[in-house]
């Protein structure tokens, strides 16, 4: 088969593009805005062509994906509004090139209703790559360990997990365990539904806390403070004012436990068990 992976020069798709460089007998076109900088490292080189495609560039997406059997699609970040109209153009190009399957990465909570502002978008996405005419396969993941360890790095130094999260649970995922179960999804046929890729267990925030107190060998407390004094923090942090809101409606969403499904894809798809939080964050901390 010949496959497309957007996103390749990003941690996950790069990832994608090493594993299935791996698989015998397939031709691996990786997708970037700066194809110079894609990876050729060990089990890469020689094994992939980089093509230069943008997601606000209509064209260059048709023209890369001429001839492609399957594109695994890496939805893209920033603001969700100009996303809409970035995953429109690559659904709109995998459509009129006569792609046969689209794997898609989405998220647990693709619901339209969610709080979460990145729910919409990958709901939408879905919709409308179910009208499209492509096969289609959709990773839906949990919330990656690493993206929430912007949170739980500082918890290990002042031993408290400051965050809106009430009583929700979280079945946090690694982006290694997404990435092969974004490159076995790309090897199989068209499944038609989507794919829960979650950690293997749902746990608390106060859960979290004990998994940070394994990583740190001493207390570490979870607070559940108010949404507002998340802003805050984040504004005196000197975060961007997009992704304040993007945190706070992640959040908001994990208030209303949209995030606690547990699967057994990971697994399946894979072959191997998903890591842990306490996996994870020992290697990122």
């Amino acid at each position: 088969m010949k496959i497309a992976v957007t996103g390749s020069t990003g941690t996950v798709g790069g990832q994608v593009v090493g594993l299935l460089a791996a698989s015998a007998g397939h031709e691996v076109v990786a997708l970037a805005r700066r194809p110079e900088e894609v990876a050729t490292g060990p089990g890469v080189r020689g094994s992939v062509s980089s093509v230069y495609a943008d997601y606000d560039d209509l064209a260059s997406l048709r023209a890369a994906l001429v001839g492609v059997d399957t594109l695994v699609f890496v939805s893209g970040d920033g603001e969700a509004a100009r996303m809409l109209v970035q995953h429109g153009n690559v659904v709109r190009a995998a459509a009129d090139s006569g792609v046969g399957h689209v794997v898609y990465l989405s998220g647990v909570d693709a619901d339209l209703a969610s709080p979460f502002c990145y729910a919409f978008t990958n709901g939408y996405t879905e919709g409308l790559l179910a009208a499209s005419g492509c096969g289609f396969s959709f990773a839906r993941a949990s919330l990656f360990t690493e993206f929430f360890a912007a949170f739980l790095r500082p918890a290990l130094v002042s031993g408290e997990l400051r965050v809106p999260a009430g009583q929700g649970r979280v079945s946090l995922v690694s982006r290694a365990d997404v990435g092969r179960g974004l490159a076995a999804l790309a090897l199989l046929p068209p499944s038609g539904r989507h794919h829960d890729l979650t950690g293997p267990r749902a746990l608390s925030l106060e859960g979290v806390a004990e998994e940070l107190t394994r990583v740190a060998g001493r207390l570490v407390r979870y607070t559940d403070v108010e949404p507002r004094v998340l802003v805050e923090d984040l504004a005196r942090a000197g975060e961007d004012p997009w992704w304040t809101y993007a945190y706070g409606s992640m959040f908001a969403s994990v208030r209303q436990d949209r995030w606690s499904v547990v699967s057994n894809e990971v697994r399946r798809l894979t072959g191997r068990v998903p890591l842990g939080v306490a996996d994870v964050v020992g290697r990122v901390a």
